[in-house]
């Protein structure tokens, strides 16, 4: 029996020695100089979202994940490294961008990631890339026609856990309950199956969602004013630098307005050149 305990003993303390060497070259990973890295290699990884259409959607056909905030990483990526510059492509959530951009994963976040003084304290941002605005998504003929028609006791808005937009909507309507899912195809299958009268988050990821669902629409304009930045880590301020850098280049040169238009210039009620620069 001693032996056992004792063997049992050094698997226990060996197992936690792993995972403290592991989570140290993770942390020492994320604390080196990613530009310098990325110029090395020639590479950029970005964290990009999977599951919103027009930002960042998986295609089932080649298994690529396509969108505006894919286009505008791989754009950055040609400006910064030029035209050998690779950017790879990581998935993340709402809940897993921001670890997985710590833990040194990826380099940097560029997934529909609204600037708040809140994550400003846990990551840096890029300047704005995107100005959007958090609405509703309802079923058409639905009585709701603005925020302040969800201000009503058993009223349910649906959200995604880890999206500021759930804070919002308690803010502007305090009276109603909130269901939190973790991705917004969970969230839009809530919505279908009547768990609430509303889906919450930014317009442009909403009108995503209603090309492909013409029984939903956007309504209410936008109450809040949500301006998308790329995340990195505290302390890489020359890879902050050459990403605004680019991030400027892009705007001045047509390449962003081209990739605005690409995917929002035919989206039904939504006004792309409100967001063109």
């Amino acid at each position: 029996m001693n032996k056992l305990v004792k063997r049992m003993s050094l698997l226990g303390a060996l197992l936690i020695s792993m995972i403290v060497l592991s989570s140290c070259g993770t942390r020492e990973a994320a604390h080196q100089s990613v530009w310098q890295h990325a110029k090395q290699t020639d590479s950029i990884t970005w964290g990009v979202k999977a599951d919103t259409k027009l930002f960042g959607l998986m295609d089932v056909k080649d298994s690529k994940i396509k969108g505006f905030d894919v286009d505008i990483a791989q754009a950055l990526t040609k400006k910064m490294l030029g035209k050998n510059g690779k950017a790879n492509f990581v998935q993340v959530s709402s809940q897993t961008r921001i670890p997985l951009l710590k833990n040194g994963n990826i380099d940097a976040v560029i997934a529909t990631m609204t600037i708040t003084p809140d994550r400003e304290k846990i990551v840096d941002f890029s300047n704005s890339y995107f100005d959007a605005g958090q609405s509703l998504l309802v079923k058409k003929g639905s009585p709701i026609k603005n925020v302040k028609d969800l201000n009503k006791t058993g009223t349910k808005v649906i959200g995604v856990v880890g999206a500021n937009s759930v804070e919002n909507i308690q803010k502007f309507a305090p009276k109603a309950s909130v269901l939190q899912l973790q991705d917004y195809a969970q969230a839009l299958t809530a919505l279908k199956s009547g768990q609430g009268q509303a889906l919450t988050t930014d317009n442009g990821i909403l009108f995503g969602m209603a090309v492909d669902n013409p029984d939903y629409r956007v309504v209410g304009g936008t109450f809040t004013k949500e301006p998308y930045g790329i995340a990195i880590n505290k302390g890489q301020g020359e890879f902050k630098s050459n990403i605004n850098k680019a991030l400027h280049e892009i705007e001045a040169d047509g390449t962003y307005n081209r990739i605005i238009k690409k995917w929002f210039g035919n989206i039904a009620g939504f006004n792309y050149k409100e967001v063109e620069r």
